[in-house]
């Protein structure tokens, strides 16, 4: 079959959709930069308004594309965070075995993140996350814990200096998913084990030493990846003697 003959993949959006983001990839819009009329990008790519507009409301769910009321649709700043906003929803809606791998990813990115962190981090961002950990170990409710422990670790993505990094970070601490966790350690009594384990961070990090907060974070992760394994296998067996 010749090239000219192969069939187009994917809707007239789709199109639209991949045809903004070359424009924006090659140069062709800048970040902050205002679009072209809808009327107008409809007409360049040759297709209706009604498909411009869908592409569009696409674009800007991703966080590509920004709505100014009263003056038109503008490329945003394109920040990590802004595209990856999205991501966290996979994390809150998972379940099961594929918050297990959602786990695994995190577990790899948090004590990269750390071990960055080590090396990186200020007096001031130190200094934040001593703040938090004061604050989890003062405490024995779990809704205050779970809010300190989000700010704890968002001060360390923070201190690695990789602001993609950080995005993706967040987008895998699902606050949902986190108060799962602390709910279920306070009936099985863990809340000193786990602040044992902030503890462990902390201190690598105060010593400025990157394997051992590599370490450190990986164990922390671990454990809760192992939490939520055997949470899965209880819930298994209950449903195999049901």
């Amino acid at each position: 079959m010749d090239e000219e003959e192969v069939p187009q993949k994917g809707t007239v959006t789709q199109r639209a959709i991949e045809e903004i983001k070359a424009m924006i990839a090659e140069g062709r819009l800048e970040p902050g930069q205002r679009l072209p009329t809808e009327r107008d990008l409809a007409a360049r790519l040759g297709i209706s308004r009604s498909s411009m507009r869908e592409a569009i409301r696409a674009l800007t769910v991703m966080g590509v594309l920004e709505a100014r009321h009263g003056s038109g649709i503008y490329v945003t700043a394109l920040e990590a965070g802004d595209l990856l906003e999205t991501f966290g929803v996979v994390a809150d809606l998972s379940r099961g075995p594929r918050l297990v791998e959602l786990l695994e990813v995190r577990r790899t990115l948090e004590s990269t993140a750390t071990a960055l962190a080590a090396a990186r981090i200020t007096g001031d961002q130190l200094a934040a996350v001593e703040k938090h950990l004061a604050a989890m170990n003062a405490t024995d409710d779990p809704e205050e814990i779970l809010a300190h422990d989000l700010a704890f670790h968002r001060e360390i993505a923070a201190a690695a200096g990789n602001e993609t990094m950080a995005a993706i970070l967040e987008g895998l601490s699902s606050r949902t998913f986190r108060a799962r966790v602390w709910r279920g350690y306070q009936e099985e009594g863990a809340f000193a084990r786990t602040r044992r384990e902030h503890a462990a961070i902390h201190r690598a990090l105060l010593a400025r030493d990157p394997e051992a907060a590599r370490a450190a974070a990986a164990a922390h992760v671990g454990e809760v990846e192992e939490w939520l394994r055997a949470q899965l296998g209880t819930q298994d067996g209950t449903e195999s003697g049901d």
